[in-house]
């Protein structure tokens, strides 16, 4: 086992950041500057408890093993929903946590300084430490994918809530008895600001008016049930009238959620990531236009600033191994 740094050291150490998500379980060795110096991989064991946590111990020795040097710890960030610690997986939709208590068990396995969290706030924090929002006082992370997730930094440290759990933003219901929702609701924000809502509104006018939606259906061989936000996004690039207006219409619920988030948190910076923010201004014009039209005080105060992440897929594993190495500076401290 590496030897503990002293404390004047570990802030010029790297550590390992481990991403778990769906299907492979990423890892990469980062310097105190955000940069990527190694990464390793493996397929992601969604049903096994043990398989998983063998699948972490594996990326974490072969990157220890090819590091020329001593490692301040490891960061580990996952979806799902985290206790206030860390210390306990309350529930994670890909995986097989179920209120399991993750960090003692990878601690006692990993045998290093352990920080273990949500894979969004990890990458929240990786974008105000390295990326769009270096430099704010209180900045909002809007992970855009499937669903929407996302984190809180407030004067230079990660809000994790009373139980853990927030920043789950696309939980937040707009719309009273709208769309259900996975979580049980009705009416949540993922339900009309997400990959899948934009899926989901294609295939309801594909369905309704087939003629419109002529692009689209002859992408999926004719099958409605076939069209996925990517096969949207794909013919809106490819100049698609009908998927150019169904992105404007996820872009104005994005701005509108926006606004009731400015309206309660007033943040600085807000911060667009995920699969969904690749699409840039063709989702952020709609959002900014819709944000300056709908927030609380409009002209009499100052709004957030809209920006894409600019770390993209690599920022929770940054962000989680940057978390590991803040923990370990405060035990040392």
């Amino acid at each position: 086992m590496t030897a503990a740094p002293s404390p004047s050291d570990v802030a010029q150490l790297p550590a390992i950041g481990i991403d778990i998500g769906g299907t492979k379980v990423a890892g990469g060795v980062v310097a105190p500057d955000g940069t990527i110096t190694d990464t390793a991989r493996r397929a992601t064991p969604g049903k096994s408890v043990s398989a998983t946590e063998d699948a972490i111990a594996a990326v974490v020795d072969e990157l220890a093993e090819r590091h020329d040097g001593p490692l301040v710890g490891v960061g580990v960030g996952a979806a799902g929903w985290f206790d206030r610690t860390g210390d306990t997986v309350l529930f994670s939709p890909h995986l097989a946590w179920r209120n399991q208590s993750l960090r003692k068990d990878l601690a006692d396995r990993l045998q290093r300084p352990l920080w273990v969290g949500n894979d969004a706030d990890a990458a929240a924090w990786a974008e105000y430490r390295y990326g769009a929002a270096r430099g704010s006082s209180l900045m909002l992370m809007i992970t855009l994918g499937t669903g929407i997730g996302g984190g809180i930094v407030i004067d230079g440290r990660l809000q994790r809530g009373a139980h853990g759990v927030a920043g789950e933003w696309g939980h937040m219901r707009v719309v009273p008895d709208g769309r259900l929702c996975a979580c049980g609701n009705r009416g949540c924000w993922e339900q009309y600001a997400s990959g899948n809502a934009l899926g989901h509104t294609a295939r309801e006018v594909a369905l309704s008016s087939p003629a419109a939606a002529a692009d689209l259906l002859d992408r999926v061989g004719g099958d409605a049930a076939r069209i996925t936000g990517e096969v949207v996004a794909q013919a809106a690039s490819d100049g698609d009238p009908l998927a150019v207006e169904l992105l404007c219409e996820v872009g104005t619920w994005l701005g509108q959620g926006i606004a009731d988030m400015a309206a309660i948190l007033d943040p600085d910076v807000v911060v667009i990531g995920g699969g969904v923010s690749v699409l840039g201004e063709t989702i952020l014009a709609p959002a900014r236009d819709r944000l300056e039209r709908a927030l609380p005080g409009r002209g009499f105060r100052p709004g957030p600033r809209v920006l894409v992440a600019e770390l993209g897929a690599q920022a929770g594993l940054v962000g989680a191994a940057d978390l590991a190495r803040l923990a370990v500076a405060e035990d040392n401290a």
